[in-house]
Protein backbone atom coordinates (compact mmCIF):
# COMPACT_ATOMS: atom_id res chain seq x y z
CA UNK A 1 0.00 0.00 0.00
CA UNK A 2 0.57 3.49 -0.33
CA UNK A 3 1.19 5.01 3.14
CA UNK A 4 1.68 1.59 4.55
CA UNK A 5 4.57 2.36 6.15
CA UNK A 6 6.33 -0.45 5.21
CA UNK A 7 9.84 1.06 6.26
CA UNK A 8 8.95 1.87 9.73
CA UNK A 9 7.31 -1.70 10.03
CA UNK A 10 10.76 -2.79 9.38
CA UNK A 11 12.21 -0.66 11.45
CA UNK A 12 10.15 -1.61 14.36
CA UNK A 13 10.55 -5.06 13.66
CA UNK A 14 14.25 -5.11 13.43
CA UNK A 15 14.64 -2.82 16.96
CA UNK A 16 12.32 -5.84 18.63
CA UNK A 17 14.60 -8.58 17.53
CA UNK A 18 11.96 -9.55 14.83
CA UNK A 19 12.86 -10.54 11.16
CA UNK A 20 12.14 -7.94 8.97
CA UNK A 21 11.46 -9.81 5.58
CA UNK A 22 7.77 -10.41 4.79
CA UNK A 23 5.06 -8.15 3.38
CA UNK A 24 5.37 -5.06 5.54
CA UNK A 25 3.56 -2.34 4.42
CA UNK A 26 0.89 -4.90 2.44
CA UNK A 27 -2.77 -4.94 3.27
CA UNK A 28 -5.07 -7.77 2.81
CA UNK A 29 -7.69 -6.98 -0.22
CA UNK A 30 -10.76 -8.81 0.14
CA UNK A 31 -13.00 -11.63 -2.68
CA UNK A 32 -16.76 -12.67 -2.70
CA UNK A 33 -18.67 -14.55 -5.08
CA UNK A 34 -22.16 -15.54 -5.62
CA UNK A 35 -22.36 -18.58 -7.84
CA UNK A 36 -25.57 -20.25 -9.38
CA UNK A 37 -25.61 -24.21 -10.26
CA UNK A 38 -28.43 -26.24 -11.84
CA UNK A 39 -29.63 -29.16 -10.54
CA UNK A 40 -27.15 -31.48 -12.37
CA UNK A 41 -24.66 -29.23 -9.87
CA UNK A 42 -23.38 -27.44 -13.16
CA UNK A 43 -22.19 -23.74 -12.28
CA UNK A 44 -24.01 -21.82 -14.65
CA UNK A 45 -22.79 -18.04 -13.68
CA UNK A 46 -21.01 -16.03 -10.84
CA UNK A 47 -21.21 -12.83 -9.46
CA UNK A 48 -17.60 -11.88 -8.37
CA UNK A 49 -16.95 -8.68 -5.91
CA UNK A 50 -13.26 -7.36 -4.60
CA UNK A 51 -12.97 -5.11 -2.03
CA UNK A 52 -9.81 -3.23 -1.14
CA UNK A 53 -8.50 -3.30 2.57
CA UNK A 54 -11.48 -2.88 5.15
CA UNK A 55 -11.86 -3.35 8.93
CA UNK A 56 -13.90 -6.39 8.99
CA UNK A 57 -14.64 -6.49 5.22
CA UNK A 58 -17.78 -4.62 6.22
CA UNK A 59 -18.40 -3.42 3.01
CA UNK A 60 -17.87 -7.05 1.28
CA UNK A 61 -20.09 -8.43 3.85
CA UNK A 62 -22.66 -6.45 3.28
CA UNK A 63 -22.59 -6.54 -0.73
CA UNK A 64 -23.21 -9.81 -0.40
CA UNK A 65 -25.84 -10.00 1.78
CA UNK A 66 -27.72 -7.13 -0.45
CA UNK A 67 -27.17 -9.43 -3.73
CA UNK A 68 -28.40 -12.62 -2.06
CA UNK A 69 -31.41 -10.98 -0.49
CA UNK A 70 -32.54 -9.23 -4.27
CA UNK A 71 -31.89 -13.37 -5.58
CA UNK A 72 -33.74 -14.63 -3.21
CA UNK A 73 -36.64 -12.16 -3.55
CA UNK A 74 -36.85 -13.28 -7.02
CA UNK A 75 -36.00 -16.79 -6.69
CA UNK A 76 -37.23 -17.70 -2.99
CA UNK A 77 -37.14 -21.16 -3.86
CA UNK A 78 -33.51 -21.23 -4.63
CA UNK A 79 -31.40 -23.85 -2.31
CA UNK A 80 -28.47 -21.83 -0.83
CA UNK A 81 -25.37 -23.10 -0.31
CA UNK A 82 -22.37 -21.47 2.03
CA UNK A 83 -19.01 -22.67 1.50
CA UNK A 84 -15.79 -21.50 2.85
CA UNK A 85 -12.66 -22.50 4.80
CA UNK A 86 -12.64 -23.01 8.45
CA UNK A 87 -11.85 -19.05 9.38
CA UNK A 88 -13.88 -18.00 12.49
CA UNK A 89 -14.80 -14.82 10.93
CA UNK A 90 -16.21 -16.36 7.76
CA UNK A 91 -18.36 -18.44 10.11
CA UNK A 92 -19.69 -15.84 12.24
CA UNK A 93 -20.89 -14.24 9.03
CA UNK A 94 -22.00 -16.84 6.86
CA UNK A 95 -24.19 -18.28 10.28
CA UNK A 96 -25.49 -15.42 11.37
CA UNK A 97 -25.80 -12.59 8.78
CA UNK A 98 -27.00 -14.77 5.67
CA UNK A 99 -30.24 -16.37 5.73
CA UNK A 100 -30.64 -20.50 6.71
CA UNK A 101 -28.90 -23.00 4.21
CA UNK A 102 -26.07 -25.66 3.85
CA UNK A 103 -22.93 -25.07 4.99
CA UNK A 104 -19.87 -26.77 4.11
CA UNK A 105 -15.98 -26.63 4.54
CA UNK A 106 -14.17 -26.54 1.00
CA UNK A 107 -13.34 -30.18 1.05
CA UNK A 108 -9.69 -28.71 -0.18
CA UNK A 109 -9.10 -27.38 2.74
CA UNK A 110 -10.08 -30.04 4.76
CA UNK A 111 -7.66 -32.17 3.31
CA UNK A 112 -4.87 -29.65 4.13
CA UNK A 113 -5.81 -30.00 8.00
CA UNK A 114 -5.83 -34.04 7.44
CA UNK A 115 -2.44 -33.98 5.49
CA UNK A 116 -0.92 -31.63 7.94
CA UNK A 117 -2.33 -34.06 11.12
CA UNK A 118 -1.13 -37.09 9.61
CA UNK A 119 2.10 -35.46 9.19
CA UNK A 120 2.48 -34.41 12.98
CA UNK A 121 1.39 -38.25 13.78
CA UNK A 122 3.90 -39.87 11.26
CA UNK A 123 6.53 -37.45 9.88
CA UNK A 124 5.93 -34.97 7.30
CA UNK A 125 5.56 -36.56 3.88
CA UNK A 126 6.98 -39.55 5.16
CA UNK A 127 5.69 -42.97 3.53
CA UNK A 128 3.03 -43.72 6.22
CA UNK A 129 2.19 -40.26 6.65
CA UNK A 130 1.24 -40.09 2.79
CA UNK A 131 -0.57 -43.65 2.92
CA UNK A 132 -2.60 -42.78 5.96
CA UNK A 133 -3.79 -39.42 4.37
CA UNK A 134 -4.78 -41.17 0.69
CA UNK A 135 -6.83 -43.32 2.90
CA UNK A 136 -8.40 -41.20 5.28
CA UNK A 137 -9.12 -38.37 2.48
CA UNK A 138 -10.89 -41.19 0.36
CA UNK A 139 -13.23 -41.92 3.61
CA UNK A 140 -13.70 -38.51 4.14
CA UNK A 141 -15.35 -37.70 0.62
CA UNK A 142 -16.68 -41.02 -0.08
CA UNK A 143 -17.50 -42.88 2.85
CA UNK A 144 -21.18 -42.22 5.00
CA UNK A 145 -19.98 -41.21 8.65
CA UNK A 146 -16.51 -40.39 6.95
CA UNK A 147 -15.61 -37.40 9.41
CA UNK A 148 -16.51 -39.71 12.62
CA UNK A 149 -13.99 -41.92 11.05
CA UNK A 150 -11.63 -39.01 10.59
CA UNK A 151 -11.99 -37.81 13.96
CA UNK A 152 -11.58 -40.82 15.41
CA UNK A 153 -8.04 -41.68 13.86
CA UNK A 154 -6.74 -38.45 14.67
CA UNK A 155 -8.07 -38.76 18.43
CA UNK A 156 -6.14 -42.11 18.36
CA UNK A 157 -3.38 -40.34 17.04
CA UNK A 158 -3.34 -37.73 19.83
CA UNK A 159 -3.95 -40.29 22.65
CA UNK A 160 -0.79 -41.93 21.65
CA UNK A 161 1.30 -38.85 21.20
CA UNK A 162 -0.85 -36.31 23.94
CA UNK A 163 2.16 -33.54 23.93
CA UNK A 164 2.11 -32.91 20.08
CA UNK A 165 -0.43 -29.56 20.91
CA UNK A 166 -0.38 -28.61 17.11
CA UNK A 167 -1.81 -32.32 16.74
CA UNK A 168 -4.31 -31.21 19.23
CA UNK A 169 -5.21 -27.96 17.23
CA UNK A 170 -6.03 -30.21 14.07
CA UNK A 171 -8.45 -32.83 15.99
CA UNK A 172 -10.22 -30.16 17.13
CA UNK A 173 -11.04 -28.31 13.84
CA UNK A 174 -12.66 -31.64 12.40
CA UNK A 175 -14.15 -32.11 16.03
CA UNK A 176 -15.38 -28.06 15.14
CA UNK A 177 -16.77 -28.09 11.91
CA UNK A 178 -17.79 -32.23 11.28
CA UNK A 179 -21.28 -31.06 10.61
CA UNK A 180 -19.67 -28.72 7.62
CA UNK A 181 -18.57 -31.61 6.52
CA UNK A 182 -20.71 -34.76 5.47
CA UNK A 183 -19.42 -34.94 1.66
CA UNK A 184 -21.48 -37.65 0.87
CA UNK A 185 -24.45 -36.29 1.98
CA UNK A 186 -23.65 -32.83 -0.04
CA UNK A 187 -22.76 -34.83 -2.93
CA UNK A 188 -25.30 -36.80 -3.25
CA UNK A 189 -28.02 -33.74 -3.38
CA UNK A 190 -25.29 -32.02 -6.26
CA UNK A 191 -24.15 -29.42 -3.84
CA UNK A 192 -20.68 -27.81 -4.56
CA UNK A 193 -18.08 -28.88 -1.88
CA UNK A 194 -14.81 -26.54 -3.02
CA UNK A 195 -14.20 -23.26 -3.21
CA UNK A 196 -12.53 -23.03 -6.39
CA UNK A 197 -14.39 -19.94 -7.60
CA UNK A 198 -13.53 -17.77 -5.00
CA UNK A 199 -9.93 -19.32 -5.14
CA UNK A 200 -10.07 -18.22 -8.90
CA UNK A 201 -11.53 -14.92 -8.24
CA UNK A 202 -8.93 -13.47 -5.59
CA UNK A 203 -6.32 -14.96 -8.41
CA UNK A 204 -7.68 -12.98 -11.35
CA UNK A 205 -9.38 -9.81 -9.49
CA UNK A 206 -6.73 -9.33 -7.41
CA UNK A 207 -2.81 -11.18 -8.14
CA UNK A 208 -3.25 -10.81 -11.71
CA UNK A 209 -3.67 -6.83 -11.67
CA UNK A 210 -2.54 -5.90 -8.37
CA UNK A 211 0.35 -7.38 -7.54
CA UNK A 212 2.66 -7.04 -10.16
CA UNK A 213 6.50 -5.69 -9.16
CA UNK A 214 6.81 -2.51 -7.75
CA UNK A 215 3.06 -1.88 -7.28
CA UNK A 216 2.11 -0.14 -4.54
CA UNK A 217 -2.05 1.62 -4.23
CA UNK A 218 -3.95 3.54 -2.16
CA UNK A 219 -7.50 2.80 -1.51
CA UNK A 220 -9.26 4.96 -4.16
CA UNK A 221 -7.47 4.16 -6.65
CA UNK A 222 -7.32 0.30 -6.05
CA UNK A 223 -10.91 0.11 -5.66
CA UNK A 224 -11.35 1.65 -8.78
CA UNK A 225 -9.69 -1.02 -10.23
CA UNK A 226 -11.25 -3.66 -8.13
CA UNK A 227 -14.75 -2.38 -9.09
CA UNK A 228 -14.41 -2.59 -12.95
CA UNK A 229 -12.95 -5.91 -13.15
CA UNK A 230 -15.70 -6.75 -11.32
CA UNK A 231 -17.98 -5.89 -13.33
CA UNK A 232 -16.31 -7.50 -16.05
CA UNK A 233 -16.02 -10.76 -14.49
CA UNK A 234 -19.70 -10.60 -13.78
CA UNK A 235 -20.88 -9.66 -17.06
CA UNK A 236 -22.10 -6.64 -15.70
CA UNK A 237 -19.97 -4.19 -17.07
CA UNK A 238 -22.60 -2.55 -19.77
CA UNK A 239 -25.05 -2.29 -16.86
CA UNK A 240 -22.13 -1.07 -14.68
CA UNK A 241 -20.80 1.59 -17.33
CA UNK A 242 -24.26 3.06 -17.48
CA UNK A 243 -24.43 4.08 -13.76
CA UNK A 244 -20.88 5.12 -14.15
CA UNK A 245 -21.53 7.24 -16.65
CA UNK A 246 -24.34 8.94 -15.57
CA UNK A 247 -23.13 9.59 -12.14
CA UNK A 248 -19.98 10.82 -13.64
CA UNK A 249 -21.02 12.97 -16.49
CA UNK A 250 -20.12 16.59 -17.35
CA UNK A 251 -21.73 19.14 -19.06
CA UNK A 252 -19.36 20.96 -21.81
CA UNK A 253 -20.17 24.37 -22.40
CA UNK A 254 -18.23 26.70 -25.14
CA UNK A 255 -16.21 25.91 -27.94
CA UNK A 256 -12.82 27.22 -27.30
CA UNK A 257 -10.64 25.23 -30.40
CA UNK A 258 -9.76 22.74 -27.70
CA UNK A 259 -13.07 20.92 -27.69
CA UNK A 260 -14.43 18.95 -31.09
CA UNK A 261 -17.95 17.46 -30.57
CA UNK A 262 -19.23 14.58 -31.67
CA UNK A 263 -21.27 14.43 -34.71
CA UNK A 264 -25.10 13.78 -34.23
CA UNK A 265 -26.05 9.71 -35.27
CA UNK A 266 -28.23 9.60 -37.76
CA UNK A 267 -30.04 6.84 -37.77
CA UNK A 268 -30.17 4.78 -41.13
Amino acid sequence: MKGGKRQEKRDKGAAEGKLTRGPAGCQEASCGTLSFYDDLGNRLSTIRMGRMPESKKETLKQSIKNHLNKVLEQKPGLTLVKVADGAKDNWTYLSSDLPEGHEIIDFYHAAEHLKKAFDLSYGENSPKAKEKFKTYRHILKEETGGIDKVIKALAYQHKKHPRRSKLKTELEYFRKNSLRMKYVEHLSKSLPIGSGVIEAACKTLVTQRMKCSGMRWRNPGGQGILTLRSLIQSDWFDKGWRLLSVTYRAKISGHNGNVIPFPNKVDP
